[in-house]
């Protein structure tokens, strides 16, 4: 597990990006309904970081085309046709975790 940092560094309704070794970046996002959840942070249409999005509910909106991204199952809406990879989180004594996923991640094309 990677350890991301502090709950309280994470507003609710705000995201955060960490760049693993040997991997894709992770978007960590804060929901206003106080949940934490872990998305590639690359769209799987264009290149653009979900971090820079727009949060709503558990949906993050790509901020280059506006394609949607459930955070909790990392299901797309057009133009996005492949999902984006989501990876679990955990809050431990107000410490947010992050296990990466195993599956491969869904770039988009040319990266």
């Amino acid at each position: 597990m990677i350890e991301v940092g502090p709950l309280s560094g994470i507003p609710r309704g705000e995201g955060i990006r960490i760049v693993p070794d040997a991997d894709v970046p992770i978007a960590v996002f804060h929901t206003d309904d106080g949940e934490v959840l872990a998305v590639d942070d690359t769209c799987t249409h264009q290149e653009a970081s979900l971090v820079e999005g727009w949060l709503e509910d558990c949906l993050i909106e790509c901020p280059l085309h506006s394609a949607t991204f459930d955070l909790r199952t990392g299901a797309a809406t057009l133009p996005a046709s492949r999902p984006v990879r989501t990876h679990a989180v955990e809050v431990r004594d107000g410490i947010v975790f992050v296990a990466l996923s195993e599956e491969e991640p869904n770039l988009p094309p040319g990266l």
